[in-house]
């Protein structure tokens, strides 16, 4: 399973970038994804995921950000408007094989495969 994030970049407060997460190839059609971040010297963070159609989000995130994906493109995206600079981080994309009950969404321990992570800086 390969997924790789990328659209990250430098930013200024209230700029918007929208990540990507493609070419993801499956063995399998993942009815969850989900997009986590880690800021410097902080531990990975649940960010915003998709389990099936419904959508979840971190509440620091929620109104700014939206998650989409495009299986036809075999893509998921993360669009981040009104940017912070608490929202500096490396954005990584994820998926699960399984079907998590929602309480589950939330952990990275949730999901079995990782992308390389793209950079996000928001300059204040």
């Amino acid at each position: 399973v390969q997924l790789q994030a990328y659209g990250g970049g430098l930013v200024q407060t209230g700029g918007s970038l929208r990540l990507s997460c493609a070419p993801f190839t499956h063995t399998f059609t993942p009815t969850t994804m989900g997009w986590f971040r880690q800021g410097p010297g902080k531990e990975r963070e649940f960010v915003a995921a998709m389990r099936y159609t419904s959508r979840y989000f971190t509440n620091s995130v929620k109104g700014r950000f939206t998650i989409s994906r495009d299986n036809a493109k075999n893509t998921m995206y993360l669009q981040m408007n009104s940017l912070k600079p608490e929202d500096s981080a490396v954005y990584y994309c994820a998926s699960t094989r399984s079907t998590p009950i929602v309480g589950n969404l939330y952990s990275s321990g949730t999901y079995e495969y990782w992308g390389q992570g793209t950079q996000v800086t928001v300059s204040s």
